[in-house]
């Protein structure tokens, strides 16, 4: 188990997680494809190169999902309970293809479940960034996540 239980955490933790990812033309495609998003800027080369980008840009949803994804080792893997929500997203700066992604987390809250004494509630702010270290993507997830057994 590679995440921390509720009260392993304190407001103000962050990590930088170590996993990176580079994206590809499989990955867009087939999130795209398989989320049934037909946007042109997503899909057909011609189109994206005669739009304000220039080339293709990464469907979000993907460029989320990927930023949640690259938290989750460090964060919930073996202790998540259920994600109850996910705030203040944002994409600031497009994503390319080619582009390699890397995520860093911070805690900003940490709340005791009433209705669940043994899990408690997490407050993760998630970034992605590019190589060039530019904020992607962010938002704030929040995560019931258990209590340490015992």
């Amino acid at each position: 188990m590679a995440g921390r239980y509720f009260e392993q955490w304190t407001v103000g933790d962050r990590i930088a997680h170590d996993i990176r990812r580079t994206v590809t033309e499989t990955d867009n495609l087939l999130f795209s494809v398989m989320t049934h998003n037909p946007q042109p800027l997503h899909i057909d080369a011609e189109a994206a190169r005669a739009s304000e980008f220039g080339r293709i840009l990464v469907n979000g949803t993907f460029t989320f999902a990927l930023l949640v994804g690259l938290s989750v080792g460090d964060t919930t893997l073996g202790t998540l309970v259920a994600n109850l929500g996910y705030d203040k997203l944002v994409m600031p700066k497009p994503v390319f293809l080619g582009d390699t992604m890397r995520a860093e987390t911070e805690i900003a809250a940490l709340k005791e479940s009433r209705s669940r004494p043994s899990a408690g509630i997490v407050t993760f702010h998630h970034a992605l960034f590019n190589q060039h270290d530019d904020v992607v993507c962010r938002c704030l997830r929040t995560a019931l996540v258990h209590r340490k057994p015992g």
